[in-house]
């Protein structure tokens, strides 16, 4: 009998799951974690962190983060970085900002799960990438320097609370 692949093998996934049914994370929160399951450790990591910091850019007026963030929504990779953002599109900034980092923080510790592990002789399950193609499927932002940001970048009900 062949040996499952799963068998005695450490699920670099398992918060993500558990962050992505739990009832105490906001609808969004959830969808983020479920988003990245399968994601590779780095990558997955670093393009949040980048779509953070963009969107972090724009909040703040800093020079070049329209054109950071549209250069991100309009890359020819995958569409992982447009899936976080399309998740949190008209959230709000500031609940879009705490959620990416709330992301951040789950895949920062993932990440440094996944570092110790070779390291004391434990394999880990095959994460299965859940982008089957590494182009764009439909069309993506054209980048601009400029770009009329809605109500959500300044009408935040969590500006207001």
């Amino acid at each position: 009998m062949k040996r499952s692949a799963y068998l005695n093998r450490f699920d670099l996934d398992i918060t993500l799951r558990d962050a992505s049914v739990d009832p105490a994370n906001r609808p969004t929160q959830r969808m983020l974690a479920a988003a990245a399951i399968g994601m590779d450790v780095e990558d997955a990591y670093f393009a949040a962190v980048e779509l953070r910091e963009a969107v972090e850019w724009v909040h703040e007026g800093v020079s070049g983060g329209k054109r950071k963030l549209s250069t991100i929504l309009g890359n020819s990779c995958d569409d992982y970085q447009r899936c976080l953002y399309y998740i949190l599109a008209g959230r709000g900034v500031v609940q879009m900002l705490d959620d990416l980092m709330w992301l951040e923080e789950l895949l920062e510790a993932r990440g440094h799960v996944a570092g110790k592990l070779p390291r004391r002789g434990v394999t880990t399950m095959p994460l299965v990438n859940p982008y089957v193609a590494a182009e764009p499927d439909g069309p993506v932002v054209r980048p601009l320097d400029d770009f009329v940001q809605g109500a959500s970048w300044s009408a935040d009900p969590a500006l207001t609370e």
